[in-house]
């Protein structure tokens, strides 16, 4: 046990820069994933690992060699594989006869599988297939979700939350509209997920605002869910907690109303306001008899000057 707990230090400065990238951050570096083929995996499966990689380029890995595992018996070796190559999502897939073109989608939370999602690929379009022309790599999708199942059902809420974690690529202080390229489109309908993936087209319409138009560019997938492995509520909830450094400080003696404005309270000393200095005006000024009346006497005459 000793042996194991041990902490190895790094000895040289490349090992010391890998050992920092690797540690806890405030803001953590872009999710990176790992695809993975079966022992069994046939030739639509590798294409659609394939083509996923070409999507999420340059922030994944591809495994080209056979991997004997079942993620749903054992996640030890996904655990293995995870901790190697620093990836916390992950893309498996396999094919059998008892589940036909399978993938496995999932991620990690602290080196363990955290929840996971079967799902079988009914029709697939490639991106060979599809003849248009394709978008750069890196290119930062736009991610768009239709159908009532992503928000009542909570296997279906739990995998969008999981495609958004997949695909949403690195987090950017500011977008440019000749940026917005990609849209990769989630339908859920009548037991069944369709994913779609469009190039943005920008044309010319007249005005400042130009009009779009999307066209097809693979690659294209039908799937269905098959089996899950969900986290607990108690481990779903400790993987979202943020530290403490990032949440906003609360601002005393400032709220806001129903419209958005903001209103602050100021707190003061009671103030006198007999000695308030106010505006000099001709016509609020005293006069002799009045100031005298105030002082209770007479004010003394001016003895003339001889």
């Amino acid at each position: 046990m000793e042996a194991l707990d041990r902490v190895v230090k790094p000895k040289t400065k490349r090992a010391k820069r890998f050992l920092e990238k690797r540690e806890p951050k405030l803001k953590e570096n872009t999710k990176n994933a790992m695809l993975i083929k079966g022992g069994n995996a046939n030739i639509t499966v590798t294409e659609v690992l394939k083509d996923i990689y070409a999507v999420k380029k340059p922030f994944a890995v591809l495994y080209r060699k056979k991997n004997i595992t079942r993620p749903f018996e054992d996640q030890t070796s996904l655990e293995f594989f995870s901790k190697k190559s620093d990836c916390s999502l992950f893309l498996f897939g396999s094919h059998n006869k008892k589940r036909p073109n399978n993938l496995v989608i999932g991620r990690m939370f602290d080196y363990h599988v955290l929840d996971m999602i079967e799902l079988g690929v009914e029709k697939f379009v490639s991106l060979k297939d599809v003849k248009n022309s394709k978008c750069p790599e890196g290119t930062k999708p736009m991610l768009i979700f239709a159908g009532d199942m992503f928000e009542v059902n909570e296997e279906y809420r739990r995998l969008k939350s999981l495609l958004i974690d997949f695909f949403r690529g690195p987090t950017v202080p500011s977008i440019r509209l000749a940026g917005l390229e990609c849209v990769l489109h989630f339908t859920a309908v009548e037991g069944k997920i369709y994913m779609r993936s469009y190039k943005v087209l920008l044309k010319k319409s007249g005005c400042k605002i130009p009009r779009i138009e999307l066209e097809e560019m693979g690659p294209s997938l039908d799937l269905v869910m098959r089996r899950t492995h969900l986290a607990s509520d108690d481990l779903y909830k400790l993987s979202l907690k943020q530290p403490k450094a990032l949440k906003p400080k609360k601002k005393k003696n400032i709220s806001h109303d129903v419209f958005g404005t903001t209103y602050g309270r100021i707190h003061m000393q009671k103030q006198d306001l007999s000695k308030l200095q106010t505006r000099k005006m001709k016509g609020l000024k005293k006069r002799p008899a009045e100031k005298a009346a105030e002082d209770g006497g007479v004010s003394p005459k001016k003895s003339k000057s001889a």
